[in-house]
């Protein structure tokens, strides 16, 4: 059974705008504490799938955490970022697109600022924000 507080409201609409969605500034992702900024945005939520819009400041530490009741695809859309993900280690650049299968550790350090897109699937609210 999946925690109510995981679930989200589905998107209004069939369309979104960036920048007229406001940003979420994280405190926790499964409960491990970011060093540094980082900001969603729910760009849509359907009944399958959510997609976000993430941005990491330059120096951003998102520490060791898994997710036990979905998968994420994510694609950078510019900068440069440390990855690991079961304890295989890459360098992500703008174009490059990896996965974080359910139950997998994953870690990621940003090298410089970083725009990506990420899509959960079924949707799942992961973080907590800051007040």
């Amino acid at each position: 059974m999946t925690d109510p507080s995981r679930l989200m409201a589905l998107s209004e609409g069939f369309f979104s705008v960036r920048d007229q969605i406001p940003p979420e500034r994280l405190a926790s992702v499964e409960g491990a504490k970011p060093q540094g900024n980082i900001e969603v945005r729910r760009m849509m939520v359907g009944n399958e799938i959510l997609m976000l819009h993430v941005f990491r400041e330059k120096g951003l530490i998102d520490p060791v955490h898994k997710h036990m009741d979905h998968e994420t695809v994510a694609y950078l859309i510019r900068g440069r970022l440390r990855l690991v993900i079961g304890g295989e280690e890459f360098i992500a650049e703008a174009g490059t697109s990896w996965i974080h299968p359910p139950g997998v550790d994953h870690f990621s350090e940003a090298l410089e600022d970083c725009e990506q897109l990420e899509v959960k699937s079924p949707p799942r609210k992961t973080w907590q924000t800051l007040a």
